[in-house]
């Protein structure tokens, strides 16, 4: 998958989500997703590269830069918990539709209870058991 096919998949991606919105805070060039006001994704170009940038659990994060030459530490994020995606070899629609969902999913899971939009113990899990 190159770059603008990969933006392009991971924006339809994070607009199915319930309750994300698409915000550019940091001007035109950046892309931000959020639940409940807070990020789950970004996206923008690196120097000329299509980046999309996602939350991710740390040792998920180590192990995912690990196995993909694609996966970088999140670019101007904590490095620890993001991931930087480019397209390329190996990126797929169903890497990041995975990638994409866990990102939420780990944002919701730190929202108070009432703010959730969806349980993020069970939401995608008939999808998710099929990895």
């Amino acid at each position: 998958m190159n770059g603008s096919t990969l933006r392009t998949f991971a924006a339809e991606c994070a607009e199915e989500l319930p309750g994300a919105q698409l915000e550019h805070p940091f001007g035109p060039d950046w892309e931000v997703f959020k639940v409940r006001g807070k990020v789950f994704m970004l996206m923008t170009e690196v120097p000329g590269r299509p980046v999309v940038i996602l939350k991710a659990d740390p040792g998920e994060a180590h192990a995912l830069r690990e196995q993909y030459s694609h996966i970088t530490p999140g670019y101007h994020m904590n490095k620890r918990h993001w991931i930087t995606l480019e397209g390329g070899t190996g990126v797929d629609k169903k890497l990041v539709r995975e990638l994409v969902a866990d990102s939420y999913l780990l944002v919701v899971a730190h929202l108070p209870k009432a703010g959730q939009p969806v349980d993020p113990s069970t939401y995608g899990t008939s999808t998710r058991a099929a990895r």
